[in-house]
Order: C-alpha cells, then sequence, then structure tokens
C-alpha cells in the first residue's frame, strides 16, 4: 500500500506545517502571497479597511485549511 503523498511537512517543534514538500503545496503558498499583494490593490486598506483585513482573513484560513486536509499529521 503506498504511503500518502503529503503538499506540507508537519513541523518538528511547535505546531503547524513548514516547508512545502511537493509542487502543489509551492502552488499553494505561492497562490496565498499572490492574494494577499493583490487584495493591497483591489482593497486598498485605508480606504476599505473591512474587505481588506475580510479578504485576508479569507486567504489566510484557505491555505490553513489546504495545510490541515493535505499536510502531515500534527505532532
Amino acid at each position: 500500500m503506498d504511503r500518502p503523498r503529503y503538499w506540507f511537512a508537519a513541523k518538528e517543534l511547535g505546531w503547524g506545517w513548514g516547508w512545502p514538500l511537493a509542487w502543489q503545496g509551492w502552488l499553494a503558498y505561492a497562490s496565498a502571497a499572490a492574494l494577499l499583494v493583490a487584495s493591497f490593490v483591489v482593497f486598498p486598506p485605508a480606504a476599505a479597511p473591512l474587505r481588506f483585513v475580510a479578504c485576508n482573513a479569507g486567504v489566510a484560513v484557505a491555505l490553513l485549511l489546504a495545510c490541515w486536509l493535505k499536510g502531515e499529521p500534527l505532532r
């Protein structure tokens, strides 16, 4: 039986995930970074602070969900 292929490595110390193990993990990190940068343009913090915070929170939750579903089990 094949081992599952994880996208993210679990941290050895602490709680969470570290560097990606597969190209899909790198793509998830790059997409999240691009969306965070784009949120500055689409929702300028000075003009639309609530939308800016909501957009960044959504990106963070989506990345956390991807790490939870596709990452190694936490220790």
